[in-house]
C-alpha cells in the first residue's frame, strides 16, 4: 500500500492506492479543510505535493482551472479531493 507523509504534523498513513489525499488525511486525524464537501468546487482542500507528483493522478481541466484562481498555487499544487495516491507522496498542507 502506497505511503503518504503529511508534512505539518508528521503523520505518516498507509493508504490503498486510489484513496484520495483528502480521504487519507481525514481517515488519519489531519486536519484538512473542504468547504464543499470533496466535490472539487471550492479550492479549500489545496495542498503540495512536496515529493512525489508522479505519484498521484494526472490534473483534469477542471482542477488546473480552479487552482488557477487559489492563492499561492504553483506547479506542485493539487486539489486533496481531486487527487489520487498511486504511490508515496509527501504533502504540505498550506496554512
Amino acid at each position: 500500500m502506497p505511503r503518504i507523509l503529511f508534512l505539518n504534523d508528521e503523520t505518516v498513513a498507509e493508504v490503498p492506492e486510489g484513496a484520495s489525499i483528502l480521504e487519507a488525511a481525514l481517515d488519519n486525524g489531519v486536519s484538512i479543510n473542504n468547504d464543499c464537501g470533496a466535490n472539487g468546487a471550492c479550492g479549500t482542500c489545496h495542498v503540495f505535493i512536496d515529493e512525489g507528483l508522479d505519484n498521484v493522478t494526472a490534473m483534469e481541466g477542471d482542477e488546473a482551472e480552479l487552482l488557477e484562481m487559489v492563492e499561492g498555487a504553483t506547479g506542485r499544487s493539487r486539489l486533496a479531493c481531486q487527487a489520487r495516491i498511486l504511490g508515496d507522496i509527501i504533502v504540505t498542507i498550506p496554512e
